[in-house]
């Protein structure tokens, strides 16, 4: 290195070096809060009989997931209301938009929103345990009468939850709605 090329050197590295921990300063981390993790159960003592081969599974497992939310516990709960299963429902909403601020609110269908929501997402992180009562067999998440919500977006962070209600037929007087005013 000659004496006149050193300080160009020196501000370049002194650069490189700046940006990186301007970045890792500044740059948005996910806000996650995992559960425990769960107790695994201790693998079966050998037997003595001739084994046969299991079956083919139909299709490979999901690797495991990150985390699990607890926001859903009291969705559709016995003694709750439909306005309260709407504002849990928004507040998953809310926990996706914290922990993918650039991305706006899931979108798709009710069963492509619910599997976002349930892990099948960037950070593998469960908004909603994928086995929720409130999850029906469809993948879809339902009211605390078995209706599939309706999602409508609104923009990329507000979204329009709709319940039919207890005659499980939208548009009709006792439907029930969760939007942003």
């Amino acid at each position: 290195m000659t004496g006149r090329n050193a300080p160009r050197i020196v501000f370049v590295v002194a650069v490189i070096i700046g940006g990186i921990v301007g970045w890792l300063a500044f740059r948005r981390l996910p806000v996650l809060t995992p559960s425990a993790p769960a107790p695994t159960a201790p693998a079966p003592a050998p037997t003595s009989a001739p084994s046969t081969p299991a079956p083919a599974a139909a299709k490979p497992a999901e690797p495991p997931l990150e985390g699990e939310s607890r926001l859903a516990d009291n969705l559709n709960a016995a003694g709750g209301t439909i306005q309260r299963d709407l504002e849990i429902v928004n507040e998953l909403f809310g926990a996706w938009q914290t922990n993918f601020p650039r991305t706006g609110n899931p979108v798709g269908e009710n069963a492509e929103i619910t599997a976002a929501l349930a892990g099948s997402n960037p950070l593998r992180f469960a908004f909603i345990p994928r086995n929720h009562p409130a999850i029906n067999a469809a993948g879809e998440l339902c009211d605390r009468w078995g209706t599939p919500f309706r999602f409508h977006q609104i923009s990329g962070r507000q979204m329009e939850i709709r319940s039919a209600g207890p005659d499980r037929k939208f548009a009709t007087s006792d439907d029930a709605q969760w939007s942003v005013q």
